[in-house]
């Protein structure tokens, strides 16, 4: 009894062994499904990682570069319509070596974030698919459409005109001190591939209110400026273009201030790259007229000035991180001593597995104050910055160092008492 006993779990055995990879059943453990799905490393400042995760869980979300087999890169710029244009740029690593691809959207600017955060999701499973096909986790996938889609021919009928409107009011009150600021702003555009017109119109009011022994004291600071831009396409590097800003500030002495400045300007590498890699060279010549508020440090109330600018900026986003630095200097041709240089730069770099930096900062050398103020300045406006001071420089920075290890996969989402770690909008209440 006991032999036969052995003989049929021994015949079981082999016929068990004997059955092809796949052939026991038709759904293969969840756990199977999960080990060999693909690993993906999502770099997306703009995206609700919460939200990404819990659309798209079929994917193993890693949190290193060298581990993952997909490395999706989501840059963003604006687009003509006031929206923005999102570009995903999927890069394939290990056994997706070479399967590379790009994908744009761009959104309305009347689409509400969570709107545009589901259609950057779509957009998203859509990239993964070509991915996901060659995974096990294939077979509990299943793609549909909207049956009702029908052709139709797109009708601008504001052919390319974009307008937006926005006020921002605040107070703020307590027993000594009161202020009211009120910002608002009007953006025109009409950006097409040929031709770009921009044109911002900002003002905003800042009022302070000190009470102390019964006796009030105000304080008001005012901005005006309307910003023109025009620029003409030349082709894949080149265009040329004019821009045209006036404006009035309490804070920098101006009454009116104009500047005329014909630009030109030309990317190493062509346009079509820009959400990628920039390298855009910017040259400006013109006329800039200021009628002064108080008298200038110059003894000027009014000037007639000609200066020229030369910008210059580099930005690429990369598998390693980014990098984005603009150097900025200009001076008066009446006196070249006149002048000013500015850097700015940022870097975010992945050194090693689990270690990253990112570095901010800023210096300017200034030395084209011609609108001080001439006089001494009271203890309250500077202390307000209501009026400008002089400086000869201005540095500003930072660093920060981020190390993690532990478990390459961060699949579960749990926003209980907030997101712990999540990333990228949508739920932290604390």
């Amino acid at each position: 009894m006991y032999k036969l006993s052995i003989r049929i779990l021994f015949a079981s055995a082999i016929i068990l062994f004997s059955i092809p990879s796949g052939a026991q059943s038709d759904n293969p453990p969840a756990d199977i499904l999960r080990k060999g799905a693909l690993k993906l490393f999502l770099d997306c400042r703009s995206c609700d990682i919460n939200y990404t995760r819990e659309e798209i869980p079929y994917v193993n979300y890693v949190r290193d570069t060298f581990s993952a087999e997909v490395y999706l890169l989501v840059t963003s710029q604006n687009a003509g319509s006031g929206g923005q244009q999102y570009t995903m740029t999927f890069e394939g690593a290990g056994r997706f070596e070479g399967m590379n691809d790009t994908l744009v959207y761009t959104s309305n600017p009347d689409e509400t974030s969570s709107i545009m955060r589901e259609k950057k999701t779509n957009l998203i499973k859509m990239g993964l698919m070509r991915y996901v096909a060659r995974t096990p986790v294939f077979s509990e996938i299943e793609i549909s459409s909207n049956s009702s889609l029908k052709q139709e021919e797109v009708v601008d009928k504001w052919n390319s005109w974009v307008f937006e409107l926005q006020t921002s009011p605040r107070y703020t009150a307590e027993e000594s001190y009161k202020r009211f600021f009120i910002s608002n702003s009007v953006n025109i555009s009409r950006v097409t591939e040929d031709f770009k017109l921009e044109v911002e119109f900002d003002m905003s009011n800042n009022k302070q209110k000190f009470i102390e022994d019964d006796v009030e004291t105000v304080y008001v600071r005012k901005e005006r400026s309307l910003d023109n831009l025009f620029v003409k396409s030349l082709g894949d590097h080149w265009s040329a273009g004019l821009k045209w800003d006036l404006g009035s500030s309490t804070n920098e002495n101006y009454e009116f201030n104009t500047e005329f400045l014909p630009s030109v300007e030309y990317d190493i590498y062509p346009y079509a790259e820009s959400t990628h890699r920039q390298f855009r060279i910017l040259y400006s010549a013109g006329y800039q007229y200021s009628n002064y508020i108080d008298t200038t440090v110059y003894n000027k109330m009014e000037e007639n000035l000609f200066k020229q600018e030369l910008r210059m900026a580099y930005q690429v986003q990369k598998k390693w991180g980014s990098i984005n630095i603009s150097l900025v200097g200009s001076n008066y041709f009446h006196d070249f001593s006149k002048n000013k240089a500015e850097l700015f730069g940022n870097m975010r770099l992945r050194i090693v597995k689990g270690l990253s930096v990112s570095l901010n900062g800023s210096v300017a050398y200034i030395n084209d104050q011609l609108n001080l103020r001439k006089g001494d300045l009271s203890e309250a406006e500077r202390l307000l910055r209501l009026k400008e001071q002089a400086t000869s420089f201005y540095i500003s920075g930072g660093v920060s160092l981020t190390y993690t290890f532990g478990s390459i996969y961060n699949n579960v989402v749990n926003p209980r008492f907030g997101n712990g770690g999540g990333g990228g909008g949508g739920g932290g209440m604390y």
